[in-house]
């Protein structure tokens, strides 16, 4: 028979409970760099991993020096990627006088008015797409000192994130047997088996698959690279890195690096005639991104991101799909990682589940 004591309690139960949930959520918020740094550095250790095993097999290191040596490859890569974006800065805070905003704004409205004047020669009516009247009240450039403002602010932070996020790696590699047998003695011991064997195909698979996406990345980065130089556009190492970077986002990433692409190709011309130079050096560049996605879509890409997470070209499409209409672009950038994670946890649990067995089977 339920009492009223019974309830009480149940009540009483229930809202400690939830004062504990929001406890928690509320740490978790208050300490949301650290867990971001956490991720990133588990990122690098996944990345690291098959690079560190080289080392210590082929090469026959020890664990500590193949550790050191992994770590001081990924200090010489961001020092590289850091230098590269100091001539952009230099030559950018010279020549497009990013604090002078009314330079920007001379500069934005020149360009408008030479597009207009090529939409009216070719009878096209220029307010249809541009009201050069509104334009200065519709933009406010003013906004662009407190821009930069908060990019200086990021730039200061990176280098503590940097630092936490190096030292926090270098022990993910170094002691990962420490920390498997910490998490050893948080399972149960009946499924211990399990879970194990789960985060040891986990760990292959998107070793595997990190490697892909940097390997992916770095073809689109080459390609991009190629494109941009052919046309003389300024800064093309920087200008393609950002490009290449931005296809992490699957499908809507290149969309976004080819507006990105065709802005920078009609900055770096102004001055110049927009019906001879600008319009057709910005359409030739545009053709030249879509060259390098469809060659990334359907070659580096498919292969890359099937053969390391053991999934179909068309699986792979579907949950990116998905994932990008329930959570937007966060969703479609974890899709696959997820997405493998769940299909190893579900083999090793549920073994006989036909459906599982049909999408697992390369596992």
């Amino acid at each position: 028979m339920i009492t009223s004591k019974i309830i009480a309690n149940g009540i009483l139960k229930a809202i400690g409970t939830l004062i504990l949930i929001a406890l928690l959520v509320y740490f978790l918020y208050q300490i949301q760099n650290v867990l971001i740094y956490i991720v990133v550095s588990l990122l690098l250790t996944l990345i690291g991993i098959p690079v560190l095993e080289f080392f210590k097999k082929r090469l026959k290191f020890k664990h500590t020096m193949a550790t050191v040596v992994v770590m001081s490859i990924y200090i010489l890569l961001m020092l590289g990627f850091i230098m590269m974006f100091i001539p952009l800065i230099i030559s950018q805070g010279q020549n497009l006088s990013l604090l002078n905003t009314a330079e920007i704004e001379k500069n934005s409205l020149e360009l408008i008015k030479q597009i207009n004047t090529f939409l009216e020669q070719h009878h096209i009516d220029s307010a249809t797409f541009f009201d050069i009247k509104n334009f200065k009240s519709v933009i406010n450039f003013n906004i662009i000192p407190n821009f930069l403002n908060s990019i200086l602010g990021t730039i200061s932070n990176f280098g503590m994130a940097l630092g936490s996020v190096l030292f926090i790696t270098f022990f993910f590699l170094k002691d990962k047997t420490i920390f498997l047998n910490g998490a050893k003695l948080l399972i149960p011991d009946t499924h211990e088996e399990k879970v194990l064997n789960s985060l040891d195909k986990i760990n292959q698979l998107l070793s595997r698959y990190f490697i892909g996406l940097l390997f992916q990345l770095f073809i689109v980065f080459i390609l991009y690279t190629i494109v941009l130089s052919i046309f003389g556009i300024p800064d093309v190492f920087v200008i393609a890195f950002l490009c290449a970077v931005l296809n992490i986002i699957p499908y809507l990433g290149p969309l976004i690096a080819s507006i990105l692409a065709a802005l920078l190709t009609m900055l770096s011309h102004l001055g110049s005639d927009f019906q001879s130079e600008i319009l057709p050096t910005t359409i030739y560049v545009l053709i030249g991104f879509w060259i390098v996605q469809v060659i990334d879509n359907n070659l580096s890409q498919p292969i890359i991101f099937s053969k390391s997470v053991s999934s179909h070209p068309l699986e792979i499409f579907l949950v990116i799909v998905i994932a990008g209409f329930s959570f937007g672009i966060l969703g479609m950038i974890i899709a696959v990682p997820l997405y493998t994670i769940i299909k190893v946890i579900s083999k090793e649990f549920f073994p006989d589940n036909k459906f599982i067995q049909l999408i697992t089977k390369n596992i």
